[in-house]
């Protein structure tokens, strides 16, 4: 029987989340599961979120429920310009573009910034959700020669550069490796771009999860007018509240909203004012220590039972923020292959490959550690780490 709708060529190139299918072996409630790139619900503010939502409903009901501006809830783009007002950068509420989650700031990037053919560097690897974002409007992907500390700035060449629409970039405890870009190679990678005339995203979810040491300047600060910064209030807050934000030259920012008009017309009205609300006070200085020290903790005991359970062949960073720690096998052993044995053992990460623009690399794999308690890492890691010796014995063989 012939199909009674054609699918666009773009709609033919869709492709699954390769995490979201394996979240959803990971509902079994057997299954301990490193895969999700989830907070911890423990750091949910329940009871300032209660009192924001209740105290919205007293004071503006009416108006929290109603439409808004597709640029956002005024009060809130002031206090996120006021936010990002430092390191000697002054960010104007005009800048500021509130998005259904930071997902959706990917997505109207892609539309405002992508041709078909287009130029757009990536680094190796990088955030599954922004490849698969991109991807949509059919980019030509330039892979950025990456190392245990982020984007190998002396590597990049003028050829490589040269037409790109944009460099995508997480330089703090990125998702899927957990490293974070040093400052020297921030600034040089500034400087690089401004001088390609390369426009620079910066996405930031993680930024101010840092467990150890001091946050370094973000590149928004080093060079406003080049940079498109990506925020969110899904790791501070909560992400259930699907609120994200741009940050972008005004010029650009304008384009933005005009997508974001035709996609939503805006983000929920009392999503925003509840949000708002929350923050007040300094709040989110006196919440996101309580983050940093869980996930430090959790991090230290993952790190400790791959140390104990994983082979030597195995080799793995040590993030200093974040939600992830990243996994080399020897090559020869497929992570693909090693999470479907993992699953039946009721164990589950993410393999690394998907992560990669061009060029998968099949020995990788990520671990989120945040949701898990500390017998569960235990008895994951023990699992994982029987499976992966067996697949090294194999591979060497």
């Amino acid at each position: 029987m012939n199909s009674p709708f054609t699918l666009s060529r773009r709609a033919q190139a869709l492709t699954s989340s390769a995490i979201r299918e394996i979240l959803k072996v990971t509902e079994r409630p057997e299954v301990i599961s490193f895969a999700g790139g989830l907070p911890s619900p423990a750091t949910f503010p329940i009871a300032r979120m209660r009192e924001a939502t209740d105290k919205v409903f007293a004071e503006a009901p009416q108006a929290a429920l109603q439409y808004g501006p597709t640029e956002g809830f005024t009060p809130l783009r002031e206090w996120i310009a006021a936010r990002h007002s430092r390191d000697g950068v002054t960010i104007r509420p005009g800048q500021v573009l509130v998005t259904t989650g930071s997902q959706q700031g990917l997505d109207l990037l892609g539309k405002v910034l992508i041709d078909e053919g287009s130029k757009v560097l990536v680094e190796t690897p990088s955030y599954l959700g922004a490849l698969q974002a991109f991807s949509l409007f059919q980019p030509a992907f330039s892979a950025m020669r990456s190392d245990d500390e982020g984007i190998v700035v002396d590597a990049l060449e003028d050829d490589q550069l040269r037409g790109g629409r944009f460099m995508y970039c997480l330089p703090n405890f990125q998702n899927p490796t957990g490293r974070r870009l040093p400052l020297e190679r921030r600034k040089a990678l500034i400087a690089r771009a401004r001088a390609a005339g390369v426009l620079v995203v910066e996405d930031d979810p993680y930024g101010e999860l840092s467990y150890q040491g001091e946050q370094l300047p973000s590149l928004l600060s080093m060079d406003p007018d080049n940079v498109v910064y990506m925020g969110s209030f899904s790791k501070v807050l909560a992400p259930g509240l699907r609120l994200g934000y741009l940050i972008a030259p005004e010029a650009l920012h304008a384009k933005l909203v005009q997508a974001k008009q035709a996609a939503d017309l805006h983000t929920p009205s009392f999503s925003q004012r509840i949000v708002h609300e929350a923050v007040q006070g300094g709040f989110l200085d006196r919440h996101i220590p309580e983050i940093r020290k869980l996930y430090g903790d959790q991090c230290e005991l993952m790190l400790s039972a791959l140390q104990r359970h994983f082979p030597a062949e195995a080799k793995w960073n040590r993030p200093a923020g974040g939600m992830f720690i990243w996994v080399t096998l020897p090559e020869g052993v497929d992570a693909s292959a090693l999470l479907a044995r993992a699953i039946e053992h009721n164990v589950a990460f993410v393999p690394g490959a998907p992560f990669f623009a061009v060029a998968p690399q099949s020995n990788t794999l990520r671990l989120s550690f945040v949701t898990v308690s500390a017998e569960k890492i235990e008895q994951g890691m023990a699992r994982l780490g029987a499976l992966v010796r067996e697949e090294v014995a194999a591979a060497v063989a």
